[in-house]
C-alpha cells in the first residue's frame, strides 16, 4: 500500500496533481530582496530542488551560477567573493560572473589549465528584490517581470517587502491569498469580512477572481484607510501565473512572488502598497516622505502577525495533506480549482516541453 501522496505523473485527482506540481522554469523569480545580499557577499538560493550560488561582486553587481565548484562539487555558496569572483571554500578555485574557471592557486602537478564552466542564470533587480530566470536563458528576453508602475518613479508609492520561508507547497500559498472563505483564521484582524465570491474566471493563463467584501475592517489598521476616499467594498484579485496579485479601488495593492523550494516548502515575497494613508481620527493624509517608515511598522505590528496566520494554516495544510493526502478533496470556492488547474496544466506543458527536447535536443 502506498503511504506517500503521489507523483505529479501517477496521475491521481486535481488536488494531488496541484500539490505534486512544479512551477515553469521559464519564468523570472523573486529570489532575495536586494537589501539582504550585501556587495562581496554569497547566498544560497534553490529553486525546485536546484540550488544556485547568488553573489554580488565589489562593484555590486549581482551574479547566479550552479552551486557547485567542478573540482570536488562542494557549494560555492560555503566560499567567499573577492572582487567579482566566486572562490571555493576548499582549494581556492575562482569562477567569473560568467561561470568560467578563471584561477586555480595551488600546483597542478604538470596538467595543463583546464576548461571549465558552470551554468549562469540571468539576472535583475526590480522593486526591492534580486529575480533570477532559471529556465531556458534564452527565452528570459522574452518573459518580463511584472511591471508595477506604481513603484517606479520619482512618484512611487512607498513598499517594504516582507519574505517568509513556508513550509508548504506553492499551490496552497496560492490558494490560500486568493481565497476569501476564511476570514474565521483572521477574526482578529479582520482584512476581510463577509466575502461574497462574484467573479471567477480563467483568461488564458491567469485566473481573474473579485468579491464583495468590507477591506482592512480591523479595530486599529482600520483607521488609517481612506474610506471616504477609496471604495473597500470590493477587492479583485489575480492568479497570474506563476504571481498573484490583488487591487482596491486602485489605492490599496498588493503583490505575491513565489519560490518553490521544492514539495514541501516555499520561499514568498509579499509587496503591499498603499496611494495613500490616513492619519488616525483626522482628515490628514500621511505624508508621502513618511510613507516608508509607516511601512515598516505596519509589516512589523500588522500585516507581519497577519500573515504570520496564514503561514500556520498553509503549513497545517501541508501535514495534514500528507497524512491525509488520499482523503475525498471537499473544496467550496470554484476558484480554488481554477487555480489548480492552471497550476497543473502549466507544469504539465512544461515537462512535455522537456520530454520533446529529450527527444530531439536539436
Amino acid at each position: 500500500m502506498n503511504h506517500a501522496p503521489p507523483s505529479f505523473t501517477d496521475g491521481g485527482t486535481l488536488r494531488q496533481r496541484a500539490r505534486a506540481a512544479g512551477l515553469d522554469p521559464d519564468y523570472w523569480y523573486a529570489v532575495e530582496e536586494v537589501r539582504r545580499v550585501k556587495p562581496g557577499t554569497v547566498v544560497e538560493v534553490v529553486f525546485w530542488g536546484r540550488s544556485i550560488a547568488l553573489f554580488r561582486g565589489d562593484d555590486g553587481t549581482f551574479r547566479a551560477v550552479e552551486n557547485r565548484c567542478a573540482h570536488r562539487q562542494i557549494k560555492l555558496s560555503l566560499g567567499e567573493v573577492e572582487g567579482c569572483r566566486l572562490v571555493c571554500a576548499y582549494h581556492g578555485w575562482q569562477y567569473d560572473g560568467d561561470g568560467h574557471c578563471v584561477e586555480i592557486p595551488h600546483e597542478r602537478y604538470g596538467r595543463g589549465f583546464p576548461k571549465l564552466t558552470l551554468r549562469t542564470y540571468p539576472v535583475q533587480v526590480r522593486y526591492g528584490l534580486v529575480w533570477l530566470f532559471p529556465g531556458d536563458p534564452d527565452k528570459a528576453r522574452e518573459r518580463r517581470i511584472p511591471d508595477i508602475p506604481e513603484l517606479e518613479g520619482p512618484a512611487r508609492w512607498a513598499c517594504v517587502p516582507l519574505t517568509f520561508d513556508w513550509s508548504a507547497h506553492h499551490s496552497m500559498v496560492i490558494d490560500n491569498v486568493s481565497d476569501f472563505s476564511h476570514a474565521h483564521l483572521h477574526r482578529r484582524y479582520r482584512p476581510f469580512d463577509n466575502a461574497r465570491l462574484t467573479r471567477c474566471d480563467t483568461v488564458g493563463d491567469n485566473v481573474h477572481v473579485a468579491y464583495e467584501t468590507r477591506i482592512g475592517g480591523g479595530r486599529i489598521t482600520g483607521r488609517f484607510v481612506e474610506r471616504d476616499r477609496v471604495d473597500t467594498g470590493r477587492i479583485e484579485l489575480c492568479y497570474e501565473y506563476p504571481y498573484q496579485w490583488s487591487n482596491t479601488d486602485d489605492a490599496i495593492k498588493h503583490w505575491l512572488f513565489v519560490l518553490p523550494v521544492n514539495e514541501r516548502t516555499t520561499r514568498v515575497f509579499f509587496l503591499f502598497y498603499f496611494r495613500s494613508l490616513k492619519i488616525p481620527g483626522l482628515p490628514i493624509r500621511i505624508p508621502r516622505a513618511a510613507m516608508t517608515p509607516v511601512m515598516r511598522l505596519s509589516n512589523r505590528w500588522a500585516i507581519g502577525p497577519l500573515l504570520d496566520q496564514d503561514r500556520f494554516a498553509v503549513e497545517a495544510e501541508q501535514r495534514g495533506y500528507e497524512r491525509h493526502w488520499d482523503a475525498p478533496p471537499v473544496e467550496l470556492n470554484p476558484a480554488v480549482r481554477a487555480f489548480q488547474e492552471v497550476t497543473v496544466r502549466k507544469w504539465g506543458e512544461y515537462l512535455e516541453r522537456e520530454s520533446e527536447h529529450a527527444r530531439d535536443p536539436a
